[in-house]
């Protein structure tokens, strides 16, 4: 079945930078529309809905991002290698959570909606302290 496999989180200080990769198996990268979706400290629960999408990527390489990370994240993917990234600069405390990436079955992303994102990793770990 699909696997979304996430890794590069870290404990890094306010004003650092991470980079996350998400290694994808058994679904094009480069046909679909990607994401990272991040869920924040004191959340509760981890569903779906307490994720919110952080920066999206379509097949063709048109990117979205949240106001909050506009200028400071940047996502990419290297079809050849089926890998999903996001170069994350500038971070601050409010970066901080868990991040997933997700995969959808269509070749662009037309909106943030968790559920239609049906594959998902297993999360990341990003701590940024101030």
């Amino acid at each position: 079945q699909v696997q979304l496999v996430e890794s590069g989180g870290a404990s890094v200080q306010a004003g650092g930078s991470l980079k996350l990769s998400c290694v994808v198996s058994r679904f094009g990268v480069g046909s679909h529309c990607m994401g990272w979706f991040r869920r924040s400290p004191g959340k509760g629960r981890d569903g779906l809905q307490e994720r919110d999408g952080v920066a999206l990527i379509s097949y063709d390489g048109s990117t979205a991002y949240v106001n909050s990370v506009k200028g400071r994240f940047t996502i990419a993917k290297n079809n050849a290698d089926n890998t999903l990234f996001l170069q994350m600069n500038s971070l601050k405390s409010e970066d901080s959570g868990i991040y997933y990436c997700a995969a959808r079955d269509e070749p662009y992303c037309a909106g943030w909606e968790q559920p239609r994102y049906p594959y998902w990793g297993q999360g990341t770990q990003v701590t940024v302290s101030s």
